[in-house]
């Protein structure tokens, strides 16, 4: 934890909007429920407005709407979350950077491994692998050959990076992430399955966050590419030749199948299924749980799932489902008499 920062120097250095005492000095954050009295908390969600008459924070980061109901001091955003991200990373600075190479980890003799960068115990550096400036190697993590780990960039513990994966500038990779592995080819031969080559790799841009459990295939014959910006959560599964435009973001358990094309600053929830081969325009959101079978070309919100019931109206519902087509035969027949 830092020294801290007074509250205006907060405002100052956020462009929020301070409503109350300047000179409160904050050295942590919390939430509206458990902060104490030198924490700052944040109101983003109005699920958790009633929580605000009672907090216990120093000051509280708020919209401009929930400003008068605020019992302490408060700094005022358009957009409380934004301004609360910024305002935990100065209060809670990252560790200082490490370098060297652990006794433990094995590097191969033609590897490049800066002088800056730091490799961890147990981690594997295979031949002609390269890792940047300032990088950082976590402790069990192992990049193949030819792998390429650019500046700044962070596998925390546990990650592999296999053949010809290259990672772009400050990415960074929780454990278990496996980046690279064979996209899943195989071809029908009688009652066998013949496995396709994959002979692409996979590409990911600068700034670029891929949580724990995730993996990404690498291609059959061109490139996997995430582009600059991505972030995607935890278990999700993207297969071979996918390629998931600039700053899009991605939540957990999503599974995207083969040569889909995800645009620019699209938003999708958990649990989505997207199918192979379509195109998702920019500026998309998509809700949780939906199943996307055709591609999206015109921006906006799209959502797919039904809302939970109880087991017996379900069980209702599930039988009118399949009387879905005879009804719609049954409607066409009576506008077709109709219009006779």
């Amino acid at each position: 934890m830092g020294h801290g920062y007074t509250l205006a120097e907060l405002a100052q250095r956020s462009g929020c909007e301070l409503h109350g005492e300047g000179d409160i000095r904050v050295t942590g954050v919390g939430t509206l429920r458990h902060a104490g009295k030198e924490d700052i908390a944040f109101l983003a969600n109005p699920h958790y407005r009633r929580y605000l008459p009672d907090t216990t924070a120093a000051a509280v980061i708020l919209a401009p709407q929930d400003a008068a109901g605020c019992p302490v001091p408060a700094l005022v955003a358009a957009n409380p979350y934004l301004a609360y991200a910024h305002i935990a990373s100065w209060l809670m600075p990252a560790r200082p950077h490490r370098s060297g190479v652990d006794s433990t980890a094995r590097v191969d003799a033609s590897a490049r491994v800066h002088a800056q960068a730091w490799i961890g115990s147990g981690a594997v550096i295979a031949a002609g692998a390269v890792v940047g400036r300032g990088a950082e190697v976590g402790p069990g993590c192992v990049m193949l050959e030819g792998a390429q780990l650019g500046e700044d960039s962070r596998l925390v513990a546990n990650v592999t990076l296999c053949e010809r994966v290259s990672v772009g500038a400050r990415a960074l990779l929780y454990p278990g992430a496996v980046i690279g592995a064979d996209g899943f080819g195989i071809a029908r031969d009688g009652e066998a399955w013949v496995k396709v080559p994959q002979l692409g790799a996979v590409r990911i841009g600068d700034d670029v966050e891929i949580g724990a459990n995730t993996t990404v295939d690498r291609g059959a014959l061109e490139d996997t590419v995430i582009e600059d910006g991505v972030k995607l959560d935890n278990q999700i599964q993207v297969a071979h030749n996918v390629c998931i435009g600039a700053h899009t973001a991605i939540a957990g358990c999503t599974a995207i199948a083969g040569s889909t094309r995800i645009g620019k600053r699209c938003m999708i929830a958990g649990g989505v299924g997207i199918a192979g081969h379509l195109e998702i325009c920019d500026d998309v959101v998509v809700t949780a749980m939906t199943l996307i079978t055709h591609s999206i070309l015109v921006p906006g919100v799209y959502s797919g799932s039904l809302p939970m019931d109880t087991a017996a109206q379900w069980r209702k519902n599930s039988v009118r489902f399949r009387q879905l087509d005879e009804l719609a035969r049954r409607i066409t027949s009576i506008e077709k008499k109709l219009k006779d």
